[in-house]
This record gives structure tokens, C-alpha cells and sequence, in this order.
């Protein structure tokens, strides 16, 4: 359902989730912390979505926390996140959590808790109006939603130190010359490139996308033998499922699958 804040539709097995404060370049508010992490998790579990993609509305995708609403004390909830630091279920942490895809379609400035958000997504595609703004030693505070676990390994230690420690803004082509983004379109075909990598993705047998991401989510911490031996207890019962007979029987047919998440 959608709400005011954040806009939530559902097609052809694709959520899209859009942060809905164009006003405030979509910082987001204590009440929009929980709703998106109830929406992501709901559709973690929902077989009949396959793929997420979080988006922005207006001309920014994030400006991050809405620290003007914490000053003016009009936002308890979000100055007791901000006070707290309580990560444990809000969008980063779930976002880190999920199985299901997620792509960021970037369609402006992302700083600050935005930059972290996009950067916990799977997949960024970006405007060439798009924006990364790692500000956070410009306002006293370090990357506490993801950026620090994110950035050197996306990255490399040098260059996620030289983008943190100088509060770098980078724009699209940076992004994506430092591997930040995976590419930059047109900001008028942003929408219309993410569908149709959605629907790609979508397409796929859902269980292996998601065992396949789980998979390399898990391999980032550990030795290359306890990642085979976790694929292969992964990979025994999909043997047995109607997905798999379908991709063997569609290969040899030589037509395209028609997956059932079974």
C-alpha cells in the first residue's frame, strides 16, 4: 500500500519503492525509517515479487536523514534514530539482510544516509544528473548506515579513504569511473533502462537469483572451501525443483523459460 511518504507499487513482479518528500530532496523522515523497512521486508518474503527497485521522487533521490526536522525537535522518531544510532531494523540493516534483488535507480543527489541506502542496493543505475555526496565529516558525524563497510570494498582502501576523509560529491561519471555506479543513461531514460533490467532479472528463476545472491553476500566473510561447500548445500535441492526442470527442458525446446518460483 502506499503512503504518503513513500509510494509502493507492485507489476509484473518487480516492487518499485519510491521516497516521496520531493520538498526535502526526499531526507528521510523517523515515520519513512519504519515504513521502508516494513515494505522491504515484506517483500522479501512475498513470492510473487522477484525484484526491488528503490527510487526517488523529483530531482533528488536522498538528501539523507532530515536533520532540519531532528533541530526543530518536529521528529521525535527520527531524533531517537539519530540519537541512538539503533541500526538494527532499518533500511540499511535490511536491506543487507534481503535475498531478493535490489536495484537503485539513482535519479539525483544521493548524500549522506542517501549515499549509504544507495550504496547497500545491488545494482546502481544513475541519471547523469546523479550525485554522491559522502558528506558525512562535513557535518561532525562518519558513515554509520553502511558507507564504512561498503566503500573500500567497492572501491579499494585508498580511494573509499580519499572519498570519506574529504567529504568527496561525486557526480555520475566519477561514480562510475570508481565502479560506484554501474552505468549512467540519460536522466529521462533512467526509468525505462531500470525496467528493463528489472524485467530481465525477473525473468530468471527467482530461487537462484536469490541463492545466488545470498551466496556472494556470504562469500564476502568467508574462505573459498566454506563458500563451495555452502553453494553446493544450495544448490542439492534446486535439482529437485520444477524451476530446474523447466530451465533443462527449455534449453533443449530452445525457447525461454517460464519460471514459477517452484
Amino acid at each position: 500500500m502506499s503512503t504518503t511518504e513513500l509510494l509502493v507499487d507492485k507489476s509484473n513482479g518487480v516492487l518499485t519503492l519510491t521516497l516521496n518528500r520531493p520538498e526535502r530532496l526526499n531526507a528521510i523522515s523517523g515515520p519513512m525509517l519504519g515504513t521502508l523497512s516494513a515494505e522491504l521486508d515484506r517483500a522479501n518474503t512475498d513470492p510473487e515479487i522477484r525484484v526491488v527497485v528503490l527510487t526517488g521522487a523529483g530531482r533528488g533521490f536522498c538528501a539523507g536523514l532530515d536533520l532540519k526536522a531532528r533541530a526543530a525537535n518536529e521528529d521525535e522518531e527520527a531524533a531517537s534514530a539519530l540519537r541512538l544510532f539503533d541500526l538494527h531494523n532499518t533500511p540499511p540493516l535490511v536491506l543487507h539482510r534481503m535475498d531478493k534483488p535490489i536495484i537503485c535507480a539513482l535519479n539525483g543527489p544521493a548524500a549522506g544516509y542517501g549515499m549509504d541506502l544507495a550504496l547497500g542496493c545491488d545494482i546502481r543505475i544513475a541519471s547523469e544528473q546523479a550525485k554522491l555526496g559522502a558528506v558525512f565529516v562535513r557535518r561532525g558525524v562518519l558513515p554509520e548506515s553502511g558507507g564504512t563497510w561498503y566503500l573500500p570494498r567497492l572501491v579499494g582502501w585508498a580511494r573509499a579513504a580519499e572519498i570519506a576523509f574529504m567529504g568527496d560529491v561525486l557526480d555520475a561519471t566519477r561514480s562510475q569511473e570508481m565502479g560506484l555506479v554501474n552505468r549512467v543513461v540519460p536522466h529521462e531514460k533512467l526509468m525505462d533502462e531500470v525496467t528493463v533490467m528489472a524485467s530481465r532479472i525477473a525473468s530468471n528463476a527467482p530461487y537462484a537469483v536469490q541463492a545466488t545472491k545470498r551466496m556472494m553476500r556470504l562469500g564476502m566473510d568467508e574462505t573459498f572451501e566454506t563458500a563451495v561447500d555452502h553453494t553446493y548445500l544450495q544448490l542439492r535441492p534446486m535439482f529437485g525443483s520444477e524451476d530446474f526442470q523447466e530451465g533443462m527442458a527449455a534449453f533443449l525446446e530452445r525457447r525461454d523459460p517460464s519460471f514459477k518460483g517452484r
